[in-house]
């Protein structure tokens, strides 16, 4: 059987594609991002990030603007498919991306690595480029990743707690600059009344999310789901038992942490440290 071949000539990528229908329909509607954004009660910013690929932007968002352009459903239709999309996300990271869009708040731990919302771009194409991938797909992947931190930008946003294992904070980027500036942003984002970073000094020991990365999601309809990753796989967990479980770990090693204050006391010392290091 022949390939098949686009009717339409636009883009068979979901992203790209999303984008582009969000072009075409703002142009025949006659309206300018500002206008959209008056209209929908969002920053114009996030509509013209939209159109460029940048960000999806949240499924209420799609909801908004097909009731805007009269699209019926295909805007929400085209974000599922570009946020449920393989070339962006894991299979198994379809339905996570979907809830943490809703969360009415967050909470998580890290074990080696900083969370996606407070790493800046350099930090996730450094973590990201170990996988191996081609340069456009690297930058598509990154600029993924970056998009995500949109999630706390809004005048909405989810609260959001973070526990950072020591070992985060001790393994910078090759680039001591880069790695300055990551650790300013934590600090910078920390400060905000709606994130709170901690810090599990090594001398704790082992605990029960040792080798375990941990975010909860509490849903708009009140439920609380999780998101475990152990190095080489994640997992989805929705039971309310066994995340129940995930909490009570969480609770624990929450009691170990430093205070947020104090936290921030921690990573300004390992901010000083790397600012006495020459640059690579």
């Amino acid at each position: 059987m022949p390939p098949r071949r686009a009717v339409t000539g636009r883009s068979q990528e979901p992203r790209q594609r999303y984008a582009e229908e969000l072009r075409l329909l703002r142009a025949q509607k006659g309206d300018s991002l500002r206008q959209l954004g008056e209209a929908l009660g969002w920053d114009w910013s996030l509509f013209g990030k939209m159109e460029k690929g940048e960000t999806l932007g949240g499924p209420e968002v799609a909801q908004a603007l097909d009731q805007y352009y009269g699209t019926a459903g295909l805007l929400l239709t085209l974000w599922e498919l570009a946020a449920g999309d393989p070339t962006q996300f894991r299979e198994r990271y379809r339905r996570y991306m979907t809830l943490e869009a809703e969360a009415m708040s967050m909470w998580h731990y890290a074990v080696s690595a900083l969370p996606g919302l407070l790493q800046t771009g350099s930090y996730a194409r450094d973590l990201l480029s170990v996988g191996g991938s081609s340069d456009e797909e690297l930058t598509r992947h990154v600029q993924a990743r970056v998009g995500r931190r949109e999630l706390l930008d809004d005048d909405e946003a989810p609260r959001f707690r973070t526990i950072l294992s020591e070992a985060v904070l001790r393994t910078p980027l090759a680039d001591a600059e880069e790695w300055r500036e990551q650790l300013e942003h934590l600090l910078t984002m920390g400060d905000r009344p709606h994130v709170m970073v901690q810090v599990v000094r090594q001398e704790c020991g082992l605990h029960a999310l040792t080798n375990t990365d941990t975010m909860f999601l509490r849903l708009p309809d009140g439920r609380t789901v999780a998101w475990v990753e152990t190095g080489y796989s994640g997992e989805l967990v929705e039971e309310t038992a066994a995340v129940e479980r995930l909490q009570l770990s969480y609770d624990l090693v929450r009691d170990l942490a430093l205070s947020p204050v104090e936290s921030g006391k921690f990573i300004r010392q390992m901010l000083e440290e790397a600012s006495c290091e020459p640059s690579t």
